[in-house]
């Protein structure tokens, strides 16, 4: 049994996926957009600081200044005054020796540039870099100062501290980090109505849940022995069990059925038909490539729409036997009473002659008894050697003595053995039904005549079974072979129709002659073969 301490509600493995996608995609998020904002704020300062620059590098007062051997304030006024409208960090004017001659401290005018990243400007050269200066670190932009003879004469340095980048970043990751939260709140709110509405889908089971009941229903679709097989709503295959797949491999279909089309696996089934109609077809014999199967086909309803349709069958060989079996008994049983209640019935009439003392009386009745008894029962085993068919009618004959119905037997020749023990079953179905439907129909008639007269010519046996009962109509001749069809109430219509299926197994034929107040006969001809006996 799997540990349950491990098993997590459906809720709670969604909560926890959103938010670990909600926070890993906003982390991913923050990390690409602060990238992106911080490349975007460096260069936006680097531009703003190398403007500021070239501004100041091209001031004729700069110039002037620079080329006067004379120091002044002017300098240091003029760039103050920039570096107040601009809300730069500093802006620097050095000579060519790297003298400061402006600076936001006065106190650091008169004395050499820091940072060390200079010595290019002073080759003329102008670009950007960052370093770390008296005032921290900060994007400096250098630009060459060129007097009216295109001759360096100094250098422009404007800084922008890195502080306002960092304070800019600062409130882009407070920004991103209330938008984090906003999305994990939305994320759960969102996993919560997920996973209920997915569990309200699956009728509120948990995933272990259903994982159970789907190796259960696995596991006892495997272990039926009817085959079964299911179709989706497109006729693809989705399902086939163990004792499908037997049968099918017996009738010689080997592939895997699943995941194809029922018409193009099994061209001889219904089940597509079962899915246009949404009707149920129970009962119904269906021929797979020579092998015969009892099926039940019904549609599998969402509601009220057909979604598929599911097909449960047996081997028709087994229930056969199974039939021929509990018919069997059926018939010896009915049988052996008849002639039990025949026997009571002539015990009596031995006994009341005994007591009467009329013993010659009783001497010709026995007589008669046994000549009787050994000239019926000595012509049918005389003519038919089957012992289980021979055994049939004689339980037969006493079945219709004790129903007052005159019942004979003739065979014109005699009736060997068949070679296939099954004929003999399909033979006992076919007589039963035909004698038991004869004698009753005929249970409110005067005249009370049954003949079953056999003829076998030519590996073909002959069978007329004529009675005189009340005869029936056209219209009634073409139904009363039809399964469930009767006239003497509810459960009944069966024995005509297995008749009708018998013949139809040994590849016989069956005519019907009846006639209203004239009694009805039956003409059947079956193929027979007879058994050979190997003699040394």
């Amino acid at each position: 049994m799997r540990d349950q301490r491990f098993r997590f509600k459906l809720s709670t493995i969604i909560i926890f996926f959103v938010c670990l996608v909600v926070l890993l995609s906003l982390m991913i998020t923050d990390l690409l957009i602060s990238n992106n904002v911080s490349n975007k704020l460096i260069k936006n300062q680097e531009e703003k600081a190398i403007i500021v620059a070239r501004t100041v590098a091209k001031s004729q007062l700069v110039i002037d200044e620079i080329s006067d051997k004379q120091p002044t304030t002017a300098i240091q006024d003029y760039t103050k005054d920039i570096q107040t409208a601009t809300n730069v960090l500093f802006i620097v004017v050095m000579d060519m020796n790297g003298i400061r001659k402006s600076h936001p401290n006065p106190e650091k005018i008169g004395k050499h540039f820091v940072g060390g990243d200079e010595k290019a400007a002073l080759k003329g050269k102008e670009y950007i870099s960052i370093s770390h200066g008296t005032l921290g670190e900060s994007v400096r932009a250098f630009t060459p100062i060129y007097n009216g003879r295109n001759e360096q004469i100094g250098v422009v340095a404007v800084g922008i501290s890195l502080k306002s980048v960092e304070s800019v970043l600062g409130k882009s990751h407070w920004n991103i980090l209330i938008v984090t939260v906003l999305g994990l709140i939305i994320g759960i709110i969102g996993a919560i109505l997920l996973a209920r509405y997915i569990k309200r889908i699956l009728l509120g089971l948990e995933p272990f849940a259903i994982a159970r009941i789907l190796e259960e229903r696995s596991t006892m679709l495997q272990s039926v022995h009817e085959g079964i097989i299911a179709v989706d709503n497109q006729s693809i295959i989705t399902l086939v069990n163990k004792s499908a797949l037997q049968i099918f491999q017996k009738a010689g279909l080997s592939q895997k059925p699943v995941g194809m089309k029922i018409d193009e696996y099994m061209p001889s089934t219904r089940l597509d038909y079962v899915l246009e109609t949404g009707k149920p077809e129970l009962d119904e014999e269906q021929n797979i490539n020579g092998i015969s199967i009892l099926v039940n086909r019904v549609p599998l309803l969402v509601n009220g729409e057909v979604v598929g349709a599911i097909s449960t069958f047996r081997d028709k060989t087994e229930v056969n036997q199974l039939a021929e079996q509990l018919t069997g008994v059926k018939m010896y049983a009915e049988s052996l009473r008849a002639q039990s209640h025949e026997f009571m019935n002539r015990l009596h009439v031995i006994l009341g002659m005994v007591q009467m003392k009329s013993y010659d009386e009783l001497s010709d009745f026995i007589r008669t008894l046994v000549n009787y008894q050994n000239q019926e029962f000595g012509n049918i085993t005389q003519h038919i050697k089957d012992p289980a068919l021979a055994g049939f009618i004689m339980g037969k004959l006493s079945y219709a003595r004790e129903e007052n119905v005159e019942l004979s037997f003739e065979c014109n020749n005699v009736i060997p053995e068949p070679k296939d023990p099954q004929f003999t079953q399909e033979l006992i179905t076919i007589l039963g039904n035909l004698i038991d439907n004869s004698i009753e129909a005929m249970s409110d008639t005067d005249e009370k005549t049954l003949e079953v007269n056999f003829n076998y010519t030519e590996k073909f046996l002959t069978i007329e079974v004529l009675d005189s009962g009340p005869g029936m109509s056209d219209e009634l001749q073409k139904k009363v072979f039809e399964k469930g069809f009767s006239t003497k109430g509810e459960n009944r219509g069966y024995g005509l129709y297995l008749v009708a299926n018998s013949i139809q197994n040994l590849n016989g034929g069956l005519i019907i002659d009846s006639k209203l107040q004239l009694g009805t006969e039956f003409h059947i001809q079956i193929p027979y073969e007879e058994k050979r006996y190997d003699h040394d």
